[in-house]
């Protein structure tokens, strides 16, 4: 009877989808998405009769698109990285 059980405790053992190193570069590359748009705000004018020059700064044109394309590149191979 107890062996039994022990065998039922194991086959009710929840599977992850992932390994841990799969999840471990999912969260990186969410971190890397969620600082491309970090470096993407701010650049208003507190006076809208003032235009402000800072929209079209490197950070905000070239800079942080390219680190939240990054971001979906590293969360995509952590998708598609085989597991052994």
């Amino acid at each position: 009877m107890k062996n039994n059980n022990n065998e039922e405790q194991q086959s009710h053992k929840q599977e992850f989808l992932f390994d841990t190193i799969n999840y471990k570069i999912l969260l990186i590359g969410i971190g890397v998405i969620a600082l491309g748009f970090i470096l993407m705000s701010g650049g208003g004018s507190d006076n809208p009769n003032v235009f402000n020059e800072d929209v079209f700064s490197f950070r905000r044109i070239r800079l942080a698109p390219t680190t939240v394309l990054i971001g979906f590149g590293i969360t995509i191979y952590s998708i598609f990285k085989k597991t052994k």
